[in-house]
């Protein structure tokens, strides 16, 4: 390989025998490949958290660790999740097999190893990692433009953070399935994208919108369902986008739905949202207690806008857990150091009877 060229992939090669290590080595880097080998499993888990790995290619017998256990181990982390993993093996048996794809295994190869099925796989399973990483590259560049939309104003800070952290702790209570809270992680995040179609006049405008404005800005949950659209790994958090302000009797918007018409994620995030909004500082009041915030909530679950069970779980959840929402960023944000503020106008009217009461609206 010409050491002008940029390697096609780097492959971790795991196996005990020096010579198998070698031969496979050698077949990688003749064709391209940067090669990094190890002779255990402990080693080869260490690479993987340590390294840029496009593919693993892991003995299945190996002292100390077995290549499934090495297999299981990296499937298990979200960091290795999604690195292609061949396991190489001598074993022939079904039972092998299914221990295998049971471990997570993305491939297998059987010994001796064959040059042409080996650089086949090895093209083909490092194409799709790159795939792969182009996508977390397009999911993270819409995190950060959502992060952006939030930091126009100056009057709330992790916003994002905390309701991505509140909805996935509410979910987990109610036994929500481990697919509704990654969408509501992400949700928490990227529910309000829609709004970089809107003026900043309208979207930080202290006063009350008029019927244009309010046109305007309600027309975002529709604009942000379209940004995110293309991501098919965001095909659970569409529904979170375009229909957290809807309503239980059916005046929210954009299409009015009621009751269980309305995902429990997207009532999950909304229960949140509200509460999020109530207790943190404004333009136009201070932030509300938890007490008083609450005190709202069951206001207008009364009035028929919110889902009554959901704000008594909340409130129980914050009541057994409280002070424990801190941490890193919920998803991964370029440019935007922790901390850094993430602004929001929610709520297109306001009323002039209660400065609390048009929070929600």
């Amino acid at each position: 390989m010409s050491t002008n060229r940029a390697p096609l992939g780097t492959v971790l090669v795991a196996d005990d025998n020096q010579s198998a290590r070698d031969v496979l080595e050698m077949m990688l880097r003749t064709h391209g490949y940067r090669v990094l080998a190890v002779s255990d499993g402990p080693q080869a888990l260490a690479a993987l958290q340590q390294e840029a790995i496009d593919l693993a290619l892991i003995d299945v017998v190996m002292p100390g660790e077995s290549g499934f256990a090495v297999c299981r181990a990296a499937k298990d982390r979200p960091e290795t999740r999604l690195t292609p993993i061949v396991l190489i093996t001598g074993l022939g048996r079904v039972e092998d097999r299914i221990l295998g794809i049971e471990a997570g295994a993305d491939d297998f190869l059987n010994k001796p190893v064959r040059k042409e099925e080996l650089l086949a796989r090895v093209k083909s399973l490092v194409r799709i990692k790159r795939f792969t990483d182009e996508l977390e590259s397009a999911e993270t560049v819409v995190f950060t433009l959502a992060a952006s939309i939030e930091a126009k104003d100056p009057y709330t800070e992790g916003h994002c953070d905390r309701l991505s952290r509140y909805s996935v702790a509410l979910a987990e209570r109610l036994g929500l399935s481990e697919e509704d809270r990654v969408a509501l992680r992400r949700g928490g995040v990227v529910h309000d994208i829609g709004k970089v179609a809107v003026p900043e006049r309208v979207l930080l405008k202290p006063g009350p919108l008029d019927s244009h404005e309010r046109e305007v800005m309600e027309a975002h949950p529709e604009i942000g369902e379209r940004i995110c659209a293309p991501l098919k790994s965001f095909r659970q958090v569409l529904p979170i986008i375009r229909w957290h302000h809807e309503r239980q009797d059916g005046s929210g918007y954009p299409d009015r739905l009621k009751r269980d018409e309305i995902p429990v994620v997207a009532r999950v995030l909304q229960t949140v949202d509200i509460y999020d909004a109530l207790t943190t500082d404004r333009p136009y009041r201070k932030a509300l207690s938890s007490e008083r915030a609450f005190a709202i909530l069951r206001d207008e679950v009364r009035r028929g806008w919110w889902d009554g069970a959901l704000v008594d779980e909340f409130e129980k959840l914050l009541k057994e857990s409280p002070g424990t929402w801190s941490g890193q960023p919920a998803v991964p944000v370029l440019g935007l150091p922790n901390g850094s503020p993430r602004g929001r106008r929610d709520r297109v009217g306001r009323s002039k009877e209660s400065k609390e009461e048009l929070i929600t609206n």
